[in-house]
């Protein structure tokens, strides 16, 4: 998966950040974040003149969203505003630095715990 974005060592930054994972490979105009140099991850390149998704307003839709798995939705919170993501006004969902928008869910009791 590739997030077309205005800075990508930014974004992958912050979506190493908030995955845990290593960035992989970085160069000025094309950044992967995954879990070794040999794994698919999520790649992000730069694009001149990016427009991010205004989600919810469809003027620009979302184009792509995660959903990541959380123990704790209010500490998850906490930490997704400290590393730059920023509200949008819905339960549990955020835009990334560059407008993606993405959800925190919480794990379900039948999913193994998620990894300190």
């Amino acid at each position: 998966m590739i997030l077309d974005c205005p800075d990508p060592r930014a974004l992958a930054q912050f979506y190493s950040s908030l995955l845990g994972l290593d960035i992989t490979y970085d160069s000025d105009d094309f950044v992967v974040v995954s879990a070794d140099a040999t794994t698919s991850g999520v790649a992000f390149q730069r694009v001149q003149q990016h427009v991010g998704p205004t989600w919810p307003d469809p003027a620009v839709p979302q184009q792509i969203h995660f959903d990541v798995m959380v123990e704790d939705i209010e500490l998850a919170t906490a930490r997704v505003l400290e590393i730059g993501a920023r509200s949008l006004d819905e339960s549990d969902v955020f835009a990334d630095p560059a407008g993606h928008p993405f959800c925190l869910i919480r794990r379900p009791g039948w999913a193994d715990p998620i990894p300190g």
